[in-house]
């Protein structure tokens, strides 16, 4: 079985729920405390063991390249004036890790996103992790991790799902398990529908944003007729593919972040500044004194 060693990221869109902030930003390098977004999915992957990236961008988001490459001009800066700290930090991850990049220069959907990285995958299965979506596992166990282990034990695809509520089904893609009552997180997959309303639901178990693909995913992205928005709709080809190969889902063990909300992404500045040493007292100060005023 292959090893899982290569992640997708598509990042092309525009980001259109963070205007004004997106008309020259990326909404990938919105910041929470001092890392982009993107690093925090970028890391997640580098601690699930995968070394190998794909990032998907348009034209306009030139500088989350400039993020994960070299600085020649602030790296000689640091130097001149002794700040190895610093210069460690901006040289860490151009140094562990290979990034590269490719376009999407038309908006037609998650699932033209990804045939954009067939190349990249150069027959083998891969990690497919969306940007809105940032985890932090339980257990120190990150969420790709616990799908590359779904995929080690199965040799399948696998959905990254979280359970969610009913009035928020219609805005993911959900599954259908063969056995309704069954308990466990990794469940086989009998069916996979794209925004069901929620009396056409088949469950509550929606994708999360994570997932491992079988290469075979392009063959079915190829053919793919275009759904709603005329969008190529990246269940649909899943959906297709499950004629040839198992899918499954694994219900991730952690908390998910929702970076495409304004109150997801205050959520993430919260919690994360409560989780570092450096910044928990002063949170915590922040948060009693604004809560003292209402």
């Amino acid at each position: 079985m292959e090893k899982i060693r290569k992640a997708v990221i598509p990042a092309a869109g525009f980001g259109t729920r963070f205007l004004p902030f997106t008309k020259s930003t990326p909404k990938e390098m919105l910041p929470i405390i001092d890392r982009p977004t993107i690093e925090y999915i970028v890391r997640e992957a580098m601690e699930s063991g995968i070394d190998e990236f794909l990032i998907i961008i348009n034209e306009s988001k030139e500088s989350i390249r400039t993020h994960f490459g070299n600085n020649v001009q602030l790296e000689k800066f640091l130097e001149e004036k002794h700040k190895k700290e610093e210069l460690d930090l901006i040289k860490e991850l151009p140094n562990k890790i290979k990034v590269e990049f490719t376009y999407q220069y038309q908006q037609l959907g998650l699932g033209h996103a990804v045939l954009c990285a067939e190349e990249f995958s150069n027959g083998k299965p891969f990690a497919l992790l969306l940007g809105d979506d940032v985890y932090v596992g339980n257990n120190n166990v990150p969420a790709t991790l616990q799908c590359i282990n779904a995929y080690n034990e199965t040799g399948s695809t696998i959905l990254g799902t979280l359970k969610v509520r009913d009035e928020d089904v219609s805005k993911y893609g959900i599954c259908e398990p063969f056995d309704m009552n069954c308990k466990d997180r990794l469940v086989k997959l009998k069916s996979v529908v794209e925004k069901p309303s929620l009396d056409k639901a088949p469950s509550n178990l929606a994708i999360g944003g994570r997932y491992i693909l079988l290469p075979s995913i392009f063959k079915y992205l190829k053919t793919q007729e275009r759904g709603k928005g005329g969008e190529i709709q990246l269940t649909d080809s899943i959906l297709r593919s499950m004629a040839e190969t198992s899918a499954y889902s694994y219900e991730i063990d952690g908390r998910r972040y929702d970076l495409g909300s304004k109150r997801g992404f205050l959520e993430a500045t919260v919690d994360f500044a409560l989780d570092r040493d450096d910044l928990k007292d002063d949170m915590i100060k922040i948060i009693k004194d604004r809560a003292s005023k209402i």
